[in-house]
């Protein structure tokens, strides 16, 4: 019964991380297959990554049904992409949701392997981030893992909260709800209240205000050392 419920879980997060990969695809004008591809990474890259390191059979490669369910999600984007690719807000509720779905998966897993629990903590942060940071590689834009956006915090949050649960002798469907409650309520907040983490400052605050104004790629190109000019020798 845990294994189809889990099962249920697993399906559920593909079909809301295949939306917002190729909901974003769809917002960068890439083609279908283009959109399929960045959804199926997004759907499956963590949990690939998760298995490999646990050191059991990759969970897509059991069956096809992921791949369709990452079909499914196609079709569905093509339907309603009025809906789905002009609205920020929409991403943001399926990026949530596969999120927390998949922590919850990658716990799960990681405790059925007879992991301790802070690895279990560490995999569903991986199953549950790390589609996230190749989808946004492929579509060049730097990943929301990375910034200063409550996500990873997140992750460790729903984490701690299954811990607590379990701790306190709670059943497994309790600290599983507990744990994705935990994370859609806190980047929910995040969300609307602006929450973030402190950024990493170097220098000043004016270098830090150029860079952002120019844009990555200009405040790299003035960190480079000018070009040597080549004098022509003179024909006689």
């Amino acid at each position: 019964m845990d294994n189809i419920f889990l099962f249920i879980i697993e399906v559920i997060g593909t079909f809301a991380f295949a939306i917002s990969g190729i909901r974003l695809a769809a917002f960068h004008r890439f083609d279908w297959f283009g959109a399929y591809t960045v959804g199926l990474v997004t759907a499956i890259g963590g949990g690939t990554l998760r298995d490999l390191l646990l050191g059991i059979d990759v969970f897509w490669m059991q069956t096809w049904i992921y791949l369709g369910v990452t079909a499914a999600s196609l079709a569905v984007v093509i339907l309603f992409r009025k809906l789905l690719v002009s609205s920020n807000r929409m991403l943001f509720i399926f990026d949530t949701l596969g999120l927390a779905l998949f922590v919850v998966i990658g716990i799960q897993k990681s405790l059925a392997e007879d992991y301790p629990m802070w690895v279990a903590i560490v995999m569903g942060g991986i199953t549950g981030s790390f589609g996230g940071v190749l989808r946004d590689i492929l579509i060049n834009q730097e990943p929301l893992f990375f910034r200063k956006d409550i996500y990873a915090t997140a992750c460790l949050a729903g984490g701690m909260a299954y811990w607590a649960v379990g701790a306190a002798g709670g059943s497994d469907f309790a600290a599983q709800s507990l744990c994705a409650l935990t994370i859609i309520i806190l980047r929910m907040c995040a969300l609307r209240w602006n929450w973030s983490l402190p950024i990493l400052s170097y220098e000043n605050d004016t270098t830090q205000q150029t860079a952002q104004q120019q844009g990555p790629w200009q405040s790299n190109m003035q960190q480079l050392p000018p070009k040597k000019r080549r004098h022509k020798k003179k024909k006689r």
